[in-house]
């Protein structure tokens, strides 16, 4: 017995069909794609309202500034992090994979670097201490990384293992046996139990660096978590026997977040 997986087109909109150069194009708009757009807009109103709230400390101008280089930041660490961390030997026999992004692949852990060059670079051309971009970021990250989550499963990839759990279901490519929505799993902890607990936490210190740190280790944690029940990708299975690529990248998250939440005690 399993739950009936509901079989949604990953295709919201078809924007018809076209013909350039001797090739037809038939561009759309996919539900992965709207739900990051979801994700950013939410971020954006957000980040807005924290910036009017700020006595001056931000504009929405600075604000529209930070969102388009962590955006950026996404798009392309998400993109070369999977290709590096999850498609290396692939990408050494054809280089060119990197480019054919329709062929799919985004990483959290690379996005995550991304955004953080982002951050960076904000911080240096308006002249804030890195932590002071950090803390204004991670409270509204759940909320894309719970939308990312969500395009996941209407997509029916990165099921989980198979099991006999009530709410078990079979996903397209799955097989014919029954798995885990670790997708699921993944917008309750990463999306909603993330920016709860980064909500709580950010009304209760004042210390520069902590809500980033409290980001890396609730996300490294939720994600080791999630991953014991998460079907490992085929080219790379588990590591020692037991452990996966995505808890191996989030475990230094654990420990710098650690650092961060613990460093200078005295302050709250």
């Amino acid at each position: 017995m399993a739950l009936e997986f509901p079989h949604i087109d990953p295709i919201m909109l078809h924007l018809g069909t076209y013909e350039i150069f001797g090739h037809t194009f038939e561009p759309a708009l996919r539900w992965y794609g709207f739900m990051y757009l979801l994700g950013f807009i939410a971020a954006m109103i957000l980040l807005n309202r924290k910036a009017d709230k700020s006595n001056g400390l931000w504009t929405r101008d600075q604000v529209s500034d930070l969102l388009f280089y962590c955006f950026l930041g996404v798009i392309l660490g998400g993109r070369i992090g999977y290709v590096l961390f999850y498609q290396f030997d692939y990408f050494i026999s054809d280089p060119m994979y990197l480019f054919r992004i329709t062929e799919g692949g985004m990483s959290f852990h690379g996005g995550l670097i991304g955004v953080i060059t982002g951050m960076l670079y904000i911080a240096w051309k308006q002249n804030r201490h890195f932590f002071a971009v950090g803390d204004m970021v991670a409270p509204v990250v759940p909320i894309g990384l719970g939308a990312g989550r969500i395009g996941n499963f209407i997509n029916g990839e990165l099921w989980g293992r198979v099991t006999d759990v009530p709410w078990a279901m079979v996903f397209p490519g799955g097989g014919p046996l029954p798995r885990h929505p670790s997708q699921l799993y993944q917008f309750a902890l990463e999306g909603v139990a993330l920016y709860l607990l980064l909500y709580w936490f950010s009304k209760r210190t004042k210390k520069e660096g902590a809500v980033s740190g409290m980001f890396l280790v609730g996300y490294g944690v939720f994600r080791c978590v999630v991953e014991t029940v998460r079907q490992p990708d085929a080219q790379l299975g588990y590591y020692l026997g037991c452990i996966t690529m995505g808890q191996i990248l989030s475990v230094p998250m654990i420990l710098i977040g650690l650092y961060l939440i613990l460093r200078n005690k005295g302050q709250s």
